[in-house]
Formats: structure tokens, sequence, C-alpha cells
């Protein structure tokens, strides 16, 4: 039985997606080594006559609820896929990521399915990479021969917000991940908080000690940006560089961007928080010699 509650909504979130009435965003992500593009994140977006702006947060949630996530995972990524083709068409090159959810993963031919949408379409797999959340992981440890198939395939996976969800270290290391994105949580403060630039620093050491790129999410100042650019990190992704963006701008946005990032960098290291430990003590004075 549907709660009232959800009632309003999911009625019309279904009527959207059947009607046509969503629509994909795609933020850019770029190297921290020469700023190019190195990818877009594909995002839903559901603007409603009567609700205004409805974020993913809580329609994605009913549709997964109600059986519909399927067919909006199946939607947003061939039109994704499709958008793809029409910026190789136009000489931008670039990759795509895309979110999924872990219930896509309960079925056994799903990574078939997003490999024919992909040959459909003739997008090589190696330009997508699968976005799943961190607090998915548990589930996602007893799914390993579906996650497998996916990289046997040549499509990458990304754990995302990492840090903050429910992921050990164990798991990290069995999973066929590509990716790991460190939440905005530690990023966010970062330059002013020893502990999260520790954070910071200590995964994407573990990250690139178990092969894998890394990716900061929510970067939003010079400093944040700086920063995880002299901690080795590979690629950036937030309001700094871009919000998401209607497909017809990305091309016009990467020629400012190009314009920007000289600006943005500069040869002096950003200067990581001092450590607040305590005062170190006096050693203790030798002891007298006997002898």
């Amino acid at each position: 039985m549907i709660a009232a509650a959800d009632l309003g909504l999911l009625d019309g979130f279904e009527r959207a997606l059947l009607n046509g009435r969503l629509r994909m965003a795609y933020q850019p992500k770029v190297s921290l080594v020469d700023g190019s593009l190195k990818r877009v994140e594909a995002l839903v977006r559901w603007d409603d006559p009567k609700l205004g702006a409805v974020p993913p947060s809580r329609f994605v949630p009913l549709a997964e609820k109600y059986g519909l996530i399927d067919p909006l995972t199946q939607w947003g990524l061939r039109t994704t896929l499709r958008q793809w083709l029409t910026w190789r068409d136009a000489g931008l090159d670039t990759c795509l990521a895309f979110n999924i959810s872990a219930l896509s993963l309960d079925q056994l031919d799903f990574p078939d399915l997003v490999e024919r949408m992909c040959r459909a379409l003739a997008v090589p797999t190696e330009r997508l990479v699968l976005e799943l959340t961190e607090g998915a992981t548990q589930p996602l440890v007893k799914l390993m021969d579906t996650l497998t198939r996916f990289r046997i395939k040549g499509i990458g996976l990304a754990i995302d917000d990492f840090g903050i969800g429910y992921s050990s270290l164990m798991q990290l290391r069995q999973l066929p991940f590509t990716e790991v994105k460190i939440d905005r949580f530690f990023v966010d403060d970062a330059p002013s908080s020893n502990e999260s630039a520790v954070v910071v620093r200590t995964i994407i050491d573990l990250a690139h000690g178990l092969g894998l790129t890394v990716t900061g999410e929510g970067i939003e100042t010079v400093e944040q940006l700086r920063l995880l650019r002299d901690m080795g990190c590979d690629v950036a992704q937030g309001y700094l560089i871009s919000k998401a963006l209607p497909p017809g701008e990305l091309a016009s946005w990467y020629k400012g961007w190009q314009a920007r990032w000289p600006s943005l960098i500069d040869d002096r290291p950003a200067i990581a928080p001092k450590p607040r430990g305590r005062t170190a003590r006096p050693a203790p004075a030798a002891a007298p010699s006997h002898s």
C-alpha cells in the first residue's frame, strides 16, 4: 500500500517519466594534473509544474520503493549514451559517469543490458563509469559476480561518498572498483582542519596503493582545489569547476574553463593546516652516571 505522503509525489514522478518530462544535466570532472575534461557525471532532473524543481533525494527513493528504478535507470542511461554521441560528433571527447541503484544489481542480466545499450549506440564501454554509494557496499559484497562482470566488459565502477558510509577497508580491497570519490564532508574543511586533511590524504594514498583513481567531490574554493592537487588527487568535481550543465552548454563551458585553469593554480604548494597535537614535552634529563 502506498503511503499517503508518497502518493502525490509518486504519481507526478511516474507521469514525468512516462511523458518525457525528465531531463539530464551533466557536471564536469577535470584532471588535477592539467585541468583537462576527464568525464561528466549524468544527473537526473525533474521540474514539476506544481512542485517546482524536485531533488533526486526525494524521487529516487520513491522510484526504488515502488518499482520505478529500472525504467528510470534505463531511460537515463540511454539518454546519456545518446548525448555522448552528440558530443563526439561535435568534436568534444569525454567519458561518462552514471549513478545506479544497488537494487538494479539484483538483476543478473543487468551488466549484459548495459553492454547491449552501449553496443546499440556504438559507445565504447570503456567510456562509461557506474557510480554506487558507499552505503550500498554491504550488500554489494554479495554481488561480487555481477560487479566483476561489469569490469570484464570494460565498464568502470566508482564508490561514491567514500569516508562516511559503511564500507570497510577489506571490502574496498575485495570489490572490483576502479575509482574512489572522497565525500565533500572531508573536502569542505580540509584546508583548515588537520583532521580532515589527514583523512583526505589517507584516502588518496590508500586508493592509489590499491591502483584506484581518486576524485575529490564538492570542491568550491581555490584553496580546496590546490590542496587536493598537491596531495596527488587525480580528479576534481564541484561548483568551483562547474555546476551541472544542460548538454548544449558543455562545449562553451570547457572553452572558458581552459582559459580559467592557469589562474586557479600556481607553483606555490597549498599550505596544509598545522597539526593541533599536544605540545611536545621536554626530554627527561639523563640519569647521573655512577661509573
